[in-house]
């Protein structure tokens, strides 16, 4: 074990898993919202992530981005693709909720139906993009070129690091905000905590459920933007680890908790890069998925544990 590596430059391999897990907290938040109110597992929420990273490669490709553009022109670069992501996946995942889920919810379906469809709706996505797209990796332009933009001791923070975090703990927030300080967070809330009572308090159950779809997916393809920013490529099975990552990032924190979302993804990245310091990078899921088994021994809620329809009034 390469004990030497990893405490040298501890600082560095904090930045770097950081910046790593920032990615899987944007993409658990979709997660943890739907698992909040309807206690379903969406795991065709990966998908939805990998939609948006080929509407932004897309929207680059449209545009005619070429790698190291001016500064206005990284600006342009960017804004483009945070749009085209955030309105793919979100159209996406209110697709996937108006399609399967909602005509489901109608039918009174077992729990084991919806998670059935969601892996069925995973595999469909997956592959039609395989068969539309094609199955190598797409390399995309670097939009961002990394610069080193200070260095605190012995660590170097750069320019796409500073993005992902800041971008990741700045959305955090302004969800934060919108579930427990506006009107239509306190739907959501009412909904999570018990559904035919907010109905009866006039609150519409299903344009709830399709703002939590809608929310997600807006995250997701906000995800997708900084993951083509940090590894210049995508592919039709790009959301399938990242998915399952995110999901146990969700777990992790403790799932149905926005800010254990972030907590757990945060956690899960920083855990990874140490992994593969101290061992190599095969051993990254091997030590994601043992600290999670850990963790639940112990606290099987999760790190936070709250439910979303226990937050705060």
């Amino acid at each position: 074990m390469n004990f030497d590596e990893l405490f040298g430059h501890l600082g560095q391999h904090t930045v770097d898993g950081l910046s790593k897990g920032a990615i899987y907290a944007l993409v658990a938040l979709g997660y943890t919202l739907v698992y909040g109110v309807l206690k379903l597992i969406n795991f065709a929420h990966s998908e939805v992530f990998m939609v948006g990273t080929f509407a932004v490669l897309g929207t680059w490709t449209a545009l005619g981005a070429t790698s190291n553009p001016s500064f206005g022109m990284m600006i342009l670069f960017l804004l483009a693709g945070l749009v085209a992501g955030a309105v793919a996946s979100g159209a996406t995942a209110v697709g996937v909720e108006l399609i399967a889920y909602r005509r489901l919810r109608r039918m009174n379906a077992p729990p084991l139906i919806f998670l059935i469809t969601a892996i069925g709706l995973s595999l469909v996505l997956s592959e039609a993009f395989g068969l539309w797209q094609g199955r190598l990796i797409k390399g995309m332009p670097t939009i961002v070129e990394r610069e080193i933009l200070f260095t605190i001791g012995n660590t170097e923070v750069t320019n796409t690091q500073l993005l992902t975090i800041v971008s990741a703990l700045v959305m955090m927030v302004l969800l934060d905000v919108f579930i427990n300080r506006t009107r239509y967070g306190r739907g959501v809330r009412a909904v999570a905590q018990n559904p035919d009572t907010a109905a009866l308090m006039g609150v519409n159950k299903d344009r709830v459920i399709l703002l939590i779809f809608l929310l997600g997916g807006l995250l997701a393809g906000a995800a997708a933007l900084l993951y083509n920013v940090r590894y210049g490529n995508t592919r039709f099975n790009v959301g399938f680890l990242l998915g399952l990552k995110a999901f146990t990032a969700a777990v992790l924190g403790g799932i149905g908790n926005l800010r254990g979302a972030l907590l757990g993804g945060l956690l899960l990245g920083v855990v990874e890069v140490y992994a593969a310091t101290l061992l190599t990078s095969s051993w990254e899921d091997v030590a994601a998925f043992t600290v999670l088994v850990v963790v639940l021994l112990f606290r099987p809620t999760g790190l936070l544990g709250e439910s979303l329809g226990r937050a705060r009034a």
